[in-house]
């Protein structure tokens, strides 16, 4: 067992004296030991329910004849986080926890590990490190929220107070309304309702093969997830035994995978970022452009919040992503033959899997849309791409001439929208805030969300070098790269410009000559960036383009 070297034999005996201290037996000491990355805290929602997903993970793990030993990670709120400095950390902390658990896995030598994550970027961070640790891995996250409930309206974090505070700032609904859909909003714990980033990750664990069917959808708050948690356990177990290693579950082939579930159900922007790292990570590098190719021929079947009134609770109901999965299968759009953690194949995976509401997942026939939820733009704006999430862009706006508002920080931006200096036929353009020059690649929920609640987003189009919340619908194309603090061209565009999106093209321009742009770029005085002590400042030397992740040199 990988776990021997710090527990057999004579010369292992101070080792064990140290376990004995913590209450460890003998018997238990000799069993395969598996580690368990909890990122329970008091902060976020969607964990703080994990003590009890631990114990019963625990549970399964002692059922099969393992040993559970427990750690946590850190873990931020990127609702909490939104709109002021600490959005900058929140991409950080990805890498801090992949760091941490790659470094509490070798300083502790499981046989097996567990991570249990559920939300924005533990999830990713939690899967980076099971691609670079490479031992038997399974996923298990904590579930979904429950959408919330006001004057008979179903209404999550999003479609709640983040769209409602621009009209709440303007006067345009009552106090006593306002207060009431923020106390309605987030009834249970639980990543927050909607397909936002932290359930499209769940979802992707699911799609990859790293985490059992039902991990995407099954609420935080049902005993089905209690007991999928106690399956982990023993999953993990039956992975150790057979040394099922994340290597042979995490291949080219199962991103693939991933990537026709994410457009097919139209998940968070995010993915992009996410999916490139943990490919990363695990010793390959995926092409934006297969984003492009698979959205081109994967339909867009489920209709999910913030783009449809659809929450991730129905589409459990409907059957899940085993179910979405399994309608792609049907023509072929995702490779079955792949290995997953539950010890059988995808098509082992999908035999049992059925679609039990055709309104809510969409057969091949009647999709919400005929491409999938995601787009890579590509132009001179954007030589290295941009992303927008497709199916969350009104008919109106899919191609669209604008003028530019430029701005040097979300903050200014979020000002100017709340004090009503964006008009219609605007395209609002927020730069320096990409991974380096934020730094931290700081998404723009506020600003989107207010442009949407103002009834703006048939209007107005947003562009940025920073990224997206999973909650965001409208124009918005995030991940500009290079980045303006790269002297990538958006640093270029300037006030009152043209700027073409078209997003069936998958183009976006700056309408000015190449003569222009070259002059312009030839001559950009770029910002003087802020310095930053601590981990920020070792994030920005260190940190490479969003479109390739945002990873660490």
């Amino acid at each position: 067992m990988r776990s021997d070297v710090m527990k057999k034999g004579v010369t292992k005996s101070p080792h064990r004296s140290l376990f004995k201290a913590i209450g460890y037996t003998n018997e238990e000491l000799s069993r395969p030991i598996i580690g368990i990355a909890n990122s329970f805290n008091e902060i976020i929602p969607g964990h703080i329910h994990l003590q009890s997903m631990a114990a019963a993970v625990k549970a399964g793990i002692r059922m099969a004849g393992g040993t559970p030993m427990e750690f946590n990670t850190i873990g931020i709120c990127d609702g909490i986080a939104m709109n002021h400095e600490g959005m900058k950390y929140s991409l950080v902390s990805r890498e801090i926890i992949a760091d941490s658990v790659e470094a509490v896995a070798m300083g502790t030598p499981f046989d097996g590990l567990i991570l249990l994550p559920n939300c924005d970027k533990i999830i990713p961070g939690m899967m980076m490190a099971a691609a670079r640790l490479n031992i038997p891995t399974v996923l298990i996250s904590g579930g979904a929220m429950l959408p919330g409930e006001y004057r008979g309206k179903r209404i999550d974090l999003v479609k709640g107070p983040f769209e409602v505070m621009a009209q709440a700032k303007a006067g345009k609904i009552s106090e006593e309304e306002f207060r009431g859909i923020e106390d309605s909003a987030c009834p249970t714990c639980g990543s927050c309702a909607g397909l936002f980033t932290a359930n499209t990750m769940n979802c992707m664990a699911e799609a990859l093969g790293l985490a059992l069917p039902g991990n995407g959808t099954i609420p935080a708050v049902y005993a089905e997830r209690i007991r999928l948690a106690k399956q982990a356990g023993i999953q993990v177990m039956d992975a150790v035994r057979k040394r099922l290693k994340p290597s042979e579950i995490l291949t080219p082939a199962a991103f693939r995978n991933a990537i026709a579930v994410d457009v097919a159900m139209g998940g968070s922007t995010n993915a992009v970022l996410h999916l490139l790292a943990i490919a990363h990570e695990a010793g390959f590098e995926l092409d934006l452009e297969d984003f492009n190719r698979i959205s081109k021929k994967t339909p867009h079947l489920c209709s999910v919040s913030p783009v449809g009134d659809h929450f991730i609770v129905d589409i459990h109901r409907a059957g899940g992503v085993q179910a979405v999965m399994k309608v792609l299968a049907g023509k072929r759009l995702i490779n079955t033959k792949l290995a997953t953690v539950s010890g059988r194949t995808v098509s082992g995976n999908l035999k049992l899997a059925q679609v039990l509401d055709h309104n809510i997942i969409r057969p091949l026939s009647r999709p919400f849309h005929k491409r999938g939820g995601m787009a890579i733009l590509r132009g001179n704006i954007a030589p290295e791409g941009g992303v927008v999430k497709q199916s969350a862009v009104a008919p109106e706006m899919m191609r669209s001439v604008s003028r530019a508002r430029v701005f040097e920080s979300e903050d200014s931006a979020f000002k100017a929208i709340m004090n009503n200096k964006i008009k219609k036929g605007d395209v609002v353009v927020i730069r320096y805030e990409g991974p380096r020059g934020g730094p931290g690649m700081r998404e723009m929920l506020s600003p989107t969300s207010s442009i949407a609640g103002m009834g703006l987003d048939k209007h107005v189009a947003l562009i940025t070098d920073g990224r997206f919340s999973g909650g965001t619908r409208g124009a918005a194309v995030g991940h500009i790269s290079p980045e303006a603090a790269a002297g990538g061209p958006i640093a270029a565009i300037r006030e009152g410009d043209k700027i073409e999106i078209d997003i069936p093209k998958l183009k976006i321009n700056l309408l000015v000559s190449e003569r222009e742009l070259q002059r312009r770029l030839a001559g950009l005085k770029l910002k003087k960036p802020k310095v930053y002590g601590g981990v920020l400042g070792r994030y920005m030397k260190q940190v490479t383009s969003g479109s390739t992740g945002a990873v660490l040199e």
